[in-house]
């Protein structure tokens, strides 16, 4: 499902990675473990084609990425790979519904399959009571779960998870790990 080919990426000065291999079969659960700036987070940019390697080649569900155009791979993304940022990424100033259903945007669904799917995932993460509320004012594990939300939404092949669980109690935690599983 992923594959890194003897990958290297440098900026200026620096190597974050330097001849990294890997290779992720379909349902496999990995956790990526590191220090701080040990190139987890440039490694998962790598793999969602949000950045391109220096040298080396990205193949993920059999399409090599490593040199799509960006319109290719903003598709890409889209199609195949739901995301669970660090700093979560939501868009302040919009509700809980709102930044979850934009990965949806670009689709052609109709309203109520729309609500539908986010009427699931708010009900899944217990954020139905917050659904017409802005993001900034949650507090991180409520918005971390909204992040969450938006990255399923779409019931994407992959999902790159930078720290999912970091701010949420022992019960979600283990129930997002459940639902990666399955």
């Amino acid at each position: 499902m992923i594959e890194l080919r003897n990958v290297v990426k440098r900026y200026k000065e620096k190597t974050a990675l330097d001849g990294v291999n890997l290779h992720i079969k379909k349902g496999e659960l990995i956790v990526l473990k590191g220090v701080s700036g040990s190139g987890k987070s440039t490694l998962l940019s790598l793999v969602c084609a949000l950045s391109k390697p220096t040298s080396g080649d990205v193949v993920v569900d059999g399409h090599s990425i490593s040199k799509m155009a960006d319109h290719f791979a903003s598709d890409f993304r889209r199609e195949n790979i739901g995301f669970v940022f660090q700093k979560y990424n939501l868009i302040s100033g919009m509700s809980v519904w709102h930044n979850i259903a934009l990965p949806l945007v670009p689709l052609d669904l109709s309203k109520n399959e729309l609500e539908a799917r986010i009427d699931a995932q708010l009900k899944h993460y217990g954020l139905m009571e917050y659904k017409e509320v802005d993001v900034v004012k949650l507090s991180g594990g409520q918005q971390q779960r909204v992040a969450i939300a938006r990255a399923q939404i779409n019931n994407p092949k992959i999902i790159i998870a930078d720290e999912p669980t970091s701010n949420l109690d022992a019960a979600l935690s283990k129930r997002f790990i459940e639902q990666l599983q399955e």
